[in-house]
């Protein structure tokens, strides 16, 4: 197991790692929270020349193949890409990789027609344009079981009626892809089926934006689709198959996702070791404190766990495949959770009221613990599958007492080699 890369590839991180300090990062303090937005004639001035360098170095949507523009890398090198674009709320946008359009294109990729590649993906691919995920449901969340949004056929194609909750970036988005109920006696797994759906289509009211903590705005939708008619050429894969399709979105980003939580979490902890060594006390530094050292222990140990557990997964998909990989993607997303949770409250509190003013960017982060634990599935059920999956690995006791019950081993163990033991 080898997480080192060619140095070629190595010469290319060092190069993002520059680029998105000097060019990118920047972006964030003059134009915060226009990242996901459509761009205005004075940004693009700003923005193409610097997706442009991207290209230039073959660095631009490298989750996708050479036939789309991009490098086809493996989940290993696209972790330590996203260990630096986490730093940047602008960097996915200047590499083309932002979220939720990464997993759409994917997925278009993989089960898209021609014609649905050539009028959806390829603006995706070049920037040009916004995509949304309409997934969950204000009765049922993210449980597919639930859903109750249906698709009927019509004569032409499709009539698509219900209510999606939580669809991010609907309001910037020029198509969704939207996952509704084809066949409710089906299996609950073959039950619903994914369909490409321009915004503008008639019959789709975004009824309000929701915000997040933290947030002015909103950006997450309550949409309601009011007998939404597309065409046959609208379904996207196999009829009942948006499960499978679902599944596919999901895992990769989730590795995707949990690097660049480690970039988050590694700003707490840098700024939580320059405030140790930096701040006064009537008998020192912060530093010279044993439960401050704890901290910092602590920290340095969950965030290197952490870590090395995303670039195992990484590594592991590149062997195998996602679906080979489930029990560890799922173990990444708890990680997360608690890892960002842990370091950055840490990191607030030895700034005290430094910490938790918006004068660094530690409240902000705080603000997002709680979403980590949410997004993607709730924690509690990524803990159920994980567990789910080892215990196929183990059996009952096959007696009374536990297999490590010391008295039948003993008694197994002088059977064996009793008569040498006088």
């Amino acid at each position: 197991m080898d997480f080192s890369v060619e140095p070629e590839f190595q010469a290319k991180l060092d190069w993002m790692d520059a680029f998105i300090t000097e060019e990118v990062e920047p972006l964030d303090l003059v134009f915060p929270g226009q990242a996901y937005q459509k761009l205005d004639e004075r940004l693009r001035k700003i923005v193409d020349p610097l997706k442009e360098q991207v290209r230039e170095r073959g660095l631009w949507a490298c989750h996708l193949g050479p036939d789309l523009g991009g490098q086809g890398y493996g989940q290993l090198k696209l972790a330590l890409m996203n260990e630096l674009i986490g730093r940047s709320t602008w960097a996915p946008v200047i590499f083309g990789c932002q979220a939720p359009d990464t997993g759409n294109a994917e997925i278009i990729a993989m089960y898209g027609t021609a014609e649905q590649k050539e009028r959806y993906l390829r603006p995706l691919l070049d920037g040009e344009a916004f995509s949304a995920y309409s997934m969950t449901e204000p009765q049922g969340g993210s449980d597919p079981r639930l859903f109750t949004m249906r698709a009927v056929r019509s004569e032409d194609g499709w009539v698509l009626d219900g209510e999606k909750y939580f669809t991010s970036n609907a309001a910037n988005a020029d198509f969704l892809i939207v996952m509704a109920v084809t066949d409710p006696d089906a299996h609950p797994y073959k039950r619903m089926s994914m369909f490409l759906v321009p915004s503008g289509t008639e019959g789709v009211e975004i009824l309000r934006n929701i915000g997040t903590m933290g947030e002015r705005g909103g950006h997450h939708a309550h949409i309601r689709y009011d007998q939404v008619r597309v065409g046959a050429d609208a379904l996207l894969g196999e009829e009942g198959g948006a499960f499978a399709v679902a599944q596919a979105r999901l895992g990769g980003g989730r590795v995707h996702h949990a690097m660049r939580t480690v970039a988050a979490v590694k700003r707490a902890f840098d700024m939580m070791c320059e405030r140790a060594l930096s701040r006064q006390t009537v008998d020192g530094v912060l530093a010279d404190k044993q439960l401050v050292q704890a901290a910092i222990a602590d920290s340095y140990l969950q965030i290197q766990q952490f870590r090395l557990l995303v670039l195992h997964t990484a590594w592991l998909i590149d062997q195998s495949s996602t679906k080979e990989a489930r029990t560890q993607i799922a173990a990444c997303k708890v990680a997360a959770a608690r890892v960002f949770h842990d370091v950055v409250y840490r990191a607030m509190h030895l700034h005290g009221a430094l910490g938790v003013s918006t004068d660094t960017p530690l409240a902000r982060l705080w603000q997002s613990a709680p979403l980590m634990g949410i997004m993607d599935g709730p924690t509690e059920v990524h803990q159920a599958s994980i567990a789910r999956r080892v215990l196929r690995g183990y059996s009952p006791s096959p007696g009374l007492w536990p297999s490590e019950f010391l008295p039948d081993k003993r008694a197994a163990a002088h059977t064996k080699y009793g008569d040498f033991s006088s």
